[in-house]
């Protein structure tokens, strides 16, 4: 049965949207392995409760999606998804979204907000700041870590403002298939994010 966000404990809460931001993350930092195919494959959605039917409705299609997924398929549907050759055909960057460019001004000013937070980026890491799985994990730290203000801001800031069409774009493009799927669900998810923002006092 379908049980509220409102009606769980915070901590529960928490942690549930700490699993989410942190599973976006990892499936859009990289194509998922065999064992992440398998994990998803084998979700108990009943259990996977959240805040609205939409978001209810998302969990069933991603485990279904990780059913039917070949493996070397998901390897190939994200390399031409996000990066292609010389460009994938959707760019996960905020920059790309917001001014068009790369490198342009939304990603310094999410450089300074990091420095603020205190995030240091991982030299080993290749791609800009403003990459959506590198958002959604500063997400997951904010939501373990800081205070519902700083959750707030850093959302509305950095992710709000261009997630939507992000993921319209990715269940959109022709090479997505499982991605469809994760798609979907991080449309729902962070579109509750939003409201959920939104009506914090």
């Amino acid at each position: 049965m379908e049980q509220s966000m409102v009606n769980q404990p915070q901590h529960e809460q928490s942690q549930l949207r700490i699993e989410i931001y942190a599973m976006l993350a990892h499936l859009l930092r990289k194509a998922p392995d065999e064992n992440v195919l398998n994990w998803l494959a084998e979700l108990d959605v009943e259990d996977t409760q959240y805040q609205t039917t939409e978001m209810a409705a998302a969990w069933p299609l991603l485990k279904l999606a990780a059913q039917k997924a070949n493996l070397i398929a998901v390897e190939e549907e994200y390399q031409d998804l996000f990066i292609g050759i010389g460009r994938g055909e959707v760019v996960p960057f905020g920059s790309w979204y917001l001014t068009g460019s790369l490198m342009e001004m939304p990603l310094a000013h999410l450089r300074r907000d990091l420095a603020v937070l205190g995030f240091q980026r991982d030299e080993s890491v290749k791609e800009p700041e403003d990459h959506i799985a590198a958002l959604l994990e500063v997400m997951a730290m904010l939501v373990e870590e800081g205070p519902e203000h700083l959750q707030k801001t850093f959302f509305n800031r950095h992710i709000a403002t261009w997630f939507e069409k992000l993921f319209a774009d990715v269940k959109a493009a022709e090479s997505a298939v499982f991605y469809c799927a994760v798609g979907e669900l991080a449309l729902q998810f962070l579109t509750v994010e939003k409201t959920r923002f939104i009506e914090a006092k």
